[in-house]
């Protein structure tokens, strides 16, 4: 099913996020985890894709095993920054024979190495091609707190734009953990003309190490009630586990409160925190 028609139930939508392994001798660790987050039944699941391509199959695999097994429609990833259009073409093909027909288009983050594509600089060029040359179902990442990699917040809108212009159907969030960033971030989309639906990602913080590696690779601001708790909780797993799913769950009530209709979760392949955060919305999913 098409992300896009999902998008448009009357209902909140719930989705989550599984990441393939970098070897096949992780697949089956992997692939078993994606499953019993795929039993919680979710709207749809995504898959995530490495930047130089080197999880492409592994992606493909386990999104076609969510569907054909569980009946989940899933969203595959597909970076562009490392990539030539030959291997792009070919990961369409890919997708395609194995009946995935919803795609998350990124540029991706730029290799340590520093070796980027010749076809590619953009996500709005990989856009295009996608466009051009498959009928799938678009979704594009997004900024509330701003691109890392933009001085001005109006510069990353106008590239954001750019994206949607070239053919998105949907935008979801970077993390944030902030609500009112994002409630501002989507005042100003709209006033760009930006009217695609957008999915409020989620990222409940279950170790101090996770916490400080995602906030940097994102330039997210972490909120002072949110170091405490983890400075708090950080020397026991449990508790601090604990401490992020009952986080992650208060975020999210806040956002359907308050008008959000779709909410996506980066589960970060740990089962127990996204069923914990189901279990907690339970009554509100319902």
């Amino acid at each position: 099913m098409r992300i896009s028609e999902i998008l448009k139930e009357d209902k909140i939508t719930f989705s989550l996020e599984v990441f393939p392994p970098k070897t096949s001798e992780r697949y089956e660790e992997t692939a078993a985890a994606a499953k019993t987050i795929a039993k919680l039944g979710p709207d749809f699941m995504s898959v995530t894709y490495g930047a130089g391509g080197g999880t492409g199959p592994f992606t493909a695999g386990i999104a076609a095993e969510i569907q054909d097994e569980y009946r989940v429609t899933t969203l595959a990833h597909l970076t562009c920054v490392s990539s030539s259009r030959e291997h792009v073409l070919h990961m369409l093909d890919v997708y395609r024979e194995k009946g995935i027909e919803n795609i998350l288009a990124l540029r991706g983050d730029i290799p340590k190495d520093g070796q980027i594509s010749r076809d590619y600089k953009y996500a709005a060029e990989l856009i295009r091609d996608i466009r051009e040359h498959g009928d799938f179902c678009l979704g594009g990442a997004c900024y509330p707190e701003g691109h890392v990699e933009c001085i001005h917040k109006s510069e990353d809108i106008h590239h954001l734009k750019e994206k949607v212009d070239a053919g998105l159907d949907f935008l979801t969030t970077q993390m944030f953990f902030n609500n009112d960033v994002f409630y501002n971030f989507l005042y100003r989309i709209r006033e760009a003309d930006i009217s695609v639906p957008v999915i409020a990602g989620i990222m409940p913080v279950t170790n101090p190490k996770q916490l400080a590696r995602s906030a940097a690779m994102s330039g997210t601001e972490v909120p002072q009630r949110f170091r405490a708790i983890v400075d708090f909780f950080g020397d026991d797993p449990d508790a601090c586990r604990q401490a992020g799913i009952i986080y992650a769950t208060e975020q999210i009530v806040d956002l359907i409160a308050n008008g959000i209709r779709h909410i996506h979760v980066y589960t970060m392949n740990k089962p127990q925190v996204a069923e914990g955060i189901m279990n907690n919305l339970s009554a509100i999913l319902k």
